[in-house]
């Protein structure tokens, strides 16, 4: 198995979108790429933490390959708008990619080179790739969020 990491807004539907392909085995909801240890929503919420709203994916290289995640991660969300997707708005739900190897942090660059290049959207992306840090789940009312309460956010 494998762990890929991205950031693309509320958390609840970009986990919605990718607990359905074939290869996930697992989704986590959480909070990287900030200050605070062990921040809860609420902070995160606030935008004063530096962390993104994230899942955490663990997927089967063998039946999904991280070129492909990256692909469905591109299509899931708005990789154009900055710290924005729908009506979410701060750098909490900014499009991100957090790399766990060298080989994620070139295969995300590349692709998104790849998708500028063929001008698939109107304005560049803006998506972020940096280095994962700690992964911090989210409160566990937000695991599977759209199964258990049906609802999801306007990022997806």
């Amino acid at each position: 198995m494998a762990i890929a990491i991205f950031g693309a807004g509320c958390f609840w539907g970009v986990e919605a979108f990718f607990e359905r392909l074939n290869g996930v085995t697992d989704t986590t909801v959480g909070y990287t790429g900030g200050f605070i240890e062990n921040p809860t929503y609420e902070q995160v919420r606030s935008g004063r933490t530096g962390h993104a709203e994230s899942i955490r994916i663990t997927f089967d290289p063998k039946v999904l390959t991280y070129e492909e995640l990256v692909e469905y991660f591109l299509e899931a969300h708005d990789p154009t708008s900055r710290n924005r997707q729908g009506e979410d708005v701060g750098h909490q739900y900014r499009s991100v990619i957090f790399h766990t190897n060298e080989a994620q942090k070139q295969l995300a660059a590349s692709k998104i080179n790849e998708w500028e290049s063929r001008e698939i959207f109107k304005r560049p992306i803006v998506t972020e790739v940096v280095p994962a840090s700690t992964f911090y789940e989210a409160e566990e009312y937000h695991q599977q969020y759209v199964k258990k309460y049906g609802a999801a956010c306007s990022a997806v």
